[in-house]
């Protein structure tokens, strides 16, 4: 019995030995500090930081400032940019546990490594490739130079990453995880809570979470431009207003860069991204907004074995799957996370899925295409239109309406999308027969083909999520009638992109300040989402003499809302929290009913007089920007021009501004060709340093809607830089 006992403590021993074994997160990469010190000698970056800590990097080569601007975002925003390198690795599960792996399933089920592998030098021009690799070359000499400075095994990163970052980020822009959500989730299941089980619902939450995407909020934006024909001093005016999360992956950073081989720019860069995303050169500026064609098509396969398919039915015989695995790592406790490996399967269509309700496979815009990052290149270089306009026409950017403008006065509006050729004979609004080869696309119309606008009689273009068909003025828009419903071109309506034409349309002599005055315009528009609930809520109590009874405060509010979110007004809060409460019953499958209207106008007012002790407060009581000790009212609301989305429960007290209005730069190019940049962030350069004197210092001008004016010569910034120095350090 002893012995046994013995025996069995043994053998109980060598089995936790073993499972510990298993479990044991292994350090994924191995880091020479030594070479990466090595590899940056051959750069030499000066950042010299202005008066709010915005890096202004400096350099010969090309490659020198791209080595600068990843040291010098590395300073402010390290860890973000480790979370982004795990997602588009797929490694976020290793770290971040279930919800990270969803993540890493899919980007592994993207293909996103063999794209870039197999895609990247042929598809990729030399001096793309020379950036790359001086950005990755900068952030590995961060990791270098102060040990424990990045977490084991993030560093080293190398230049595909920064290209596997694109190509795994850009599809959710135009909505692919709300098309795997609905592909993924059981047909029966509509509701929010009913579908919370489901693997869709968990996708889809999984890359909120990783985008810090406020709940009732998309990515959105403005874009507005106007040529001289339309300014009161003969001045071309372009508005760069992208509706992002505060802070996370797609959250907007400030940088200045400027290389002797021809490099200006400045703008916005979200966290690892190599070139100015959007922002001007001397010469011109553009500005991205998401756009939400269809892009995305399901198609239904019939397959060989329902349990474990090797083959799919195509043109009448069976077709062998491409196979794969997809390996990740799960998180569980301290050290340890479990090793999963699950099969990829890939069909003439796309990535596989197995769904509530059978097999089926996807076709997605961007799918194998590594070209973003050379399109991004060449629109920084652009010197011209046509020189940026060529860049537009590679589609490597699948989606994102563009609005452009330039020191000559031309101004454009461009419906950018990877349209795919797809036969016009079905409907591509529903799941598409997987066994032809007449359905599978053909291939990506041309740049010519989308809706766009150039050089407008009006002088106007814009863009707010909006259908391209109210671009400009009705006599220079695109007509709706020219692109059929195969194209899959968004028709949508926002309030925004009515205010937009409502102001910039009404005024034809537009000075600056007015230009810039519209833009933060708070109002809501007749027949907007907003004004039609609190006409219909307010009609629904009148016409019950109980209701009118029970509601009178309510309903005095409501009716005397003047449509406005400005920060003093009393009436926005009741009006704005119960839409937000009805669109919200509305996605839950409640009735656009009386009933429902009633029951969110209740549900409001509880929550006011639970938080603030009234339902009439304040609205800046209610909307607050909150960084650190600073907490101060804003102006603005979902889906105004000023637009501000709350995160947090106002039964608690006040909504935490989390998305919308962040970094926005006004920029102006007067008759003699003179430019003028005007720009605000939300917080700050210092991103996550709350003992920074730039971590909230632009915070008081964000919520006063004022602006700062960037030092764009090394004279007038050296008479105001906080910091000069170099990476890597002479």
């Amino acid at each position: 019995m002893r012995g046994f006992g013995i025996a069995a403590l043994a053998f109980l021993v060598a089995a936790a030995f073993a499972a510990a074994t298993w479990l044991w997160t292994p350090t994924p990469r191995k880091f020479d500090a030594a070479a990466a010190r090595e590899a940056a000698a051959a750069y030499d970056a000066r950042i010299i930081r202005d008066a709010f800590g915005v890096p202004h990097i400096y350099g010969a080569r090309n490659a020198d400032v791209a080595f600068g601007l990843a040291y010098a975002h590395a300073e402010d925003d390290w860890p973000t940019i480790e979370e982004r390198l795990n997602f588009s690795r797929g490694e976020l599960g290793r770290v971040a546990g279930r919800s990270g792996a969803i993540t890493d399933y899919l980007v592994k089920a993207m293909g996103v490594r063999e794209t870039v592998a197999e895609k990247m030098t042929k598809d990729l021009s030399p001096e793309t490739l020379e950036i790359l690799e001086g950005y990755a070359a900068g952030a590995n000499y961060y990791c270098a130079e102060k040990a424990g400075r990045c977490s084991p095994g993030i560093a080293p990163v190398t230049a595909a990453e920064m290209v596997e970052g694109f190509v795994a980020r850009q599809p959710f822009f135009y909505g692919l995880d709300g098309e795997l959500q609905k592909l993924l989730s059981p047909p029966e299941e509509t509701g929010e809570a009913s579908a919370a089980a489901g693997e869709g619902a968990r996708l889809a939450s999984a890359v909120r979470d990783f985008y810090r995407v406020v709940d009732g909020h998309e990515f959105g934006s403005n874009a507005i431009a106007i040529s001289p024909k339309r300014s009161a001093d003969g001045a071309t005016r372009l508005m760069v207003n992208s509706h992002q999360p505060y802070t996370g992956s797609v959250a907007w950073y400030e940088a200045r860069v400027k290389s002797d081989e021809g490099w200006d720019a400045i703008g916005g860069v979200f966290p690892g991204t190599p070139f100015i995303l959007h922002g001007t050169t001397p010469n011109l500026g553009w500005a991205f907004t998401v756009n939400k064609p269809d892009l995305v098509d399901v198609f239904t396969l019939t397959v060989d074995d329902e349990k474990r398919p090797t083959k799919y039915r195509f043109d009448g015989d069976w077709r062998d799957f491409e196979e794969g695995a997809a390996t990740f790592r799960v998180k569980l406790f301290g050290p340890f996370s479990l090793p999963v490996k699950r099969r990829s399967l890939r069909s003439v269509h796309g990535p596989v899925f197995e769904t509530p309700t059978g097999w089926a496979a996807v076709s997605f815009a961007g799918d194998g295409d590594v070209r973003a990052v050379e399109q991004y290149r060449r629109m920084n270089m652009a010197q011209t239109y046509d020189d940026w306009r060529g860049a537009a026409e590679l589609l490597g950017i699948p989606s994102l309406n563009a609005v452009y403008a330039d020191r000559t006065g031309r101004i454009a509006y461009f419906y950018n999308a990877a349209i795919p050729l797809r036969s016009p004979d079905i409907d591509w609004t529903r799941p598409a027969p997987g066994d032809a080869s007449s359905l599978v696309w053909a291939g990506v119309r041309g740049f010519d083909e989308v809706p766009q606008v150039v050089d407008p009689a009006s002088g106007y273009v814009g863009n707010a999520n909006n259908g391209p068909f109210e671009a400009s003025a009705p006599e220079d828009a695109p007509r709706s009638e020219d692109f059929p419903p195969h194209y899959g071109i968004d028709r949508r309506t926002t309030n925004r992109g009515g205010r937009l034409t409502d102001l910039y349309l009404s005024d034809d002599s537009i000075t600056e300040e007015e230009f810039i005055a519209y833009k933060m315009d708070d109002a809501y528009g007749d027949g907007s989402q907003a004004d039609v609930f609190v006409k219909t809520a307010v009609a629904a109590i009148e016409a019950d003499a109980d209701l009118s009874a029970e509601l009178v405060e309510e309903a005095a509010i409501l009716k005397g809302w003047d449509r406005r979110s400005d920060r003093a007004n009393r009436a926005a809060a009741l009006s704005i929290l119960a839409t937000l409460a009805y669109l919200d019953r509305i996605d839950e499958g409640a009735g656009e009913t009386a009933e429902t209207s009633l029951a969110a106008v209740r549900e409001a007012a509880e929550d006011l007089r639970a938080g603030f002790g009234r339902i009439d407060p304040e609205w800046g009581d209610v909307n607050r920007l909150v960084r650190g000790d600073v907490s101060l009212p804003l102006d603005g609301g979902p889906d105004t021009l000023r637009a501000v989305y709350g995160a947090g429960d106002a039964s608690e007290g006040p909504l935490k501004a989390a998305a919308g209005d962040t970094y926005v730069m006004a920029i102006g190019w007067d008759a003699d060709g003179a430019q003028t940049i005007k720009t605000i962030h939300q917080f700050g350069s210092a991103t996550l340093d709350e003992t920074s004197p730039h971590y909230a210092d632009q915070a008081i001008l964000f919520a006063d809607k004022k602006w700062k004016t960037p030092p764009m010569s090394l004279d007038a910034l050296l008479a105001e830089a906080t910091r000069d120095y170099r990476a890597p350090a002479k």
